[in-house]
C-alpha cells in the first residue's frame, strides 16, 4: 500500500474534499456558504479570546440601550390554602368571677393557618410571654443579673419585678428547692412560695418544678389541692412521671398542663395520647423541647413547625398550643462567655441570642416563650406587636435593586 493510500485510508468519512483542504492549509481561513455538516458527535475548540469574536453580540429584547430602568408590573395573588383543622385554645388563669384571683386570663392557641399567614387567616390571639422567677438563689449570667440582682432570693420581688417593669404576660415560678440534691424543700413550703407570687401579682402563673418525676408529682399535686380553680399551667408532666395520678388531680383543680417531650414528635403524640384518657385538649399546651441558636435551632424549629402543619392538616395528637422554652439560649456558652473583641459586649449578646431563638420559633407556631432578659422580651413582644398590627408595609421605601449601583 502507498503513502497516498495511507493518508487516504486515514481520511474515510471526512467530508471535505482535497482541493477544500489545500486551501484551508495555504490560506489558513475559509468561508464556507449553503454549508451543511451531517455528524454524530462534533467538538469545536475555540483557541482563547476567540469565542467573542465568533458568537454574534446579542441583545435582548427590549433591553436597548442598557439596564433596566423599572420593574416588571406584574399582579400577585397569594398562594391561600385552607387546612381541615384548628388548633386547640387554652385558657390560663382565672378571674374572681370565674373562680380564681386573675386579674385576667390570657388565652392560646385556636390558629386556622400557619404562624401570621394573615393573607390566609389572622392570628386569633397573640403569642404570650413568661418570665422565668425562682424561689431561691441561683447561678445567672452577668446580663441577666444586672437586672434581678436587687431580687434573686426573693420570688414575690422577683415576679412583681418581671410584670411591672419588664411587661411580662405570665410569671413562670420555679419551685427548684424541693430538689433531693438542693434544698429537698417539703411541698408546703412550695405552696407558701406560690401564695406569696400570687399576692404579689394577678397574672396567670406558671408552676414549674425540679426535674425530678417524684417531688414534682408531690409538689403539684400539693400546689393544686391548695389553689383550685385558678387556671395555673402545670409545667410539667413527663412520660416518666406517673402520668394517671397527675393528670387526675389537674382535672380535680381545674388546672392545665404543659405536656414535655423531647424532640420527637412520635413521643409528644403517645404522651399526650395518654393524658386524653383524664384531660380534655383544652386543658394541654405542648413543649417539644427548645435547642437554642448555635445547638439545634434548626432542628427544633423544623420540629415544631412539622407539629403546626400536622395539626393544621387533621393531625389532633399535634394540635395543641406550644410552649418553648426560650432560657434553654443561656445554656449556650456563647450567649454568655467572655470572646474576643469581635464578639463583645456580652452583655448586648446574650438577650441576642435569646431572642434570636425566640423570633425563629416563633415563625414556627409557638405560642407561648418563657424568658429571662428584659431587653430580649421587650424585642420579641415589638416583633409579635407588629407582625399582628395589620399594618401593610410601604412600597415607597422598598429598595429599588434596579436603580442600585453596586
Amino acid at each position: 500500500m502507498t503513502h497516498h493510500d495511507l493518508d487516504k485510508k486515514k481520511n474515510e468519512g471526512f467530508q471535505l474534499s482535497e482541493e477544500l483542504l489545500a486551501a484551508l492549509e495555504k490560506f489558513k481561513k475559509i468561508e464556507l456558504e449553503d454549508f451543511q455538516m451531517d455528524v454524530k458527535d462534533l467538538e469545536i475548540i475555540f483557541e482563547g479570546g476567540a469565542a467573542g469574536q465568533i458568537m454574534p453580540k446579542m441583545k435582548l429584547p427590549g433591553l436597548a440601550g442598557g439596564k433596566p430602568t423599572s420593574l416588571l408590573q406584574v399582579p400577585f395573588v397569594p398562594p391561600v390554602q385552607k387546612y381541615s383543622n384548628s388548633i386547640t385554645t387554652v385558657k390560663l388563669g382565672a378571674t374572681k368571677s370565674e373562680g380564681g384571683t386573675r386579674g385576667k386570663t390570657l388565652t392560646i392557641g385556636g390558629e386556622l393557618s400557619p404562624a401570621f399567614y394573615s393573607f390566609e387567616q389572622p392570628m386569633p390571639h397573640k403569642p404570650v410571654v413568661t418570665l422565668d422567677v425562682f424561689d431561691m438563689e441561683v447561678p445567672l449570667s452577668k446580663a441577666v443579673k444586672m437586672h434581678v440582682k436587687d431580687v434573686v432570693g426573693d420570688p414575690a420581688a422577683w415576679a412583681k419585678l418581671a410584670v411591672e417593669k419588664f411587661g411580662a404576660d405570665m410569671v413562670t415560678i420555679h419551685l427548684i428547692s424541693i430538689d433531693p440534691l438542693l434544698k429537698n424543700a417539703p411541698p408546703k413550703e412550695a405552696v407558701k412560695t406560690v401564695e406569696k407570687v400570687m399576692q404579689a401579682v394577678d397574672v396567670p402563673l406558671v408552676i414549674g418544678g425540679c426535674g425530678d418525676p417524684v417531688k414534682d408529682a408531690d409538689m403539684f399535686e400539693a400546689v393544686c389541692e391548695a389553689f383550685p380553680g385558678e387556671r395555673f399551667l402545670i409545667s410539667s408532666i413527663t412520660a416518666d412521671m406517673d402520668v394517671e395520678r397527675c393528670a387526675k388531680f389537674i382535672k380535680k383543680s381545674g388546672n392545665a398542663v404543659l405536656s414535655f417531650t423531647p424532640m420527637d414528635l412520635n413521643l409528644a403524640r403517645e404522651l399526650n395520647r395518654h393524658l386524653y384518657d383524664y384531660l380534655p385538649r383544652e386543658d394541654i399546651v405542648m413543649d417539644l423541647t427548645t435547642a437554642a441558636l448555635g445547638y439545634g435551632l434548626d432542628y427544633a424549629f423544623t420540629n415544631m413547625e412539622r407539629a403546626r402543619i400536622g395539626g393544621l392538616l387533621g393531625d389532633l395528637e399535634l394540635a395543641h398550643p406550644m410552649s418553648s422554652g426560650t432560657t434553654n439560649a443561656w445554656a449556650a456558652r456563647e450567649a454568655w462567655l467572655k470572646m474576643s473583641a469581635e464578639w463583645e459586649p456580652r452583655e448586648l449578646r446574650g438577650p441576642l441570642w435569646e431572642v434570636t431563638t425566640a423570633v425563629t420559633l416563633l415563625l414556627a407556631g409557638v405560642d407561648m416563650f418563657m424568658m429571662m432578659h428584659p431587653a430580649a422580651v421587650k424585642t420579641l413582644k415589638d416583633v409579635i406587636n407588629y407582625l399582628t398590627s395589620g399594618k401593610k408595609a410601604d412600597p415607597s421605601k422598598f429598595l429599588d435593586w434596579v436603580k442600585v449601583k453596586a
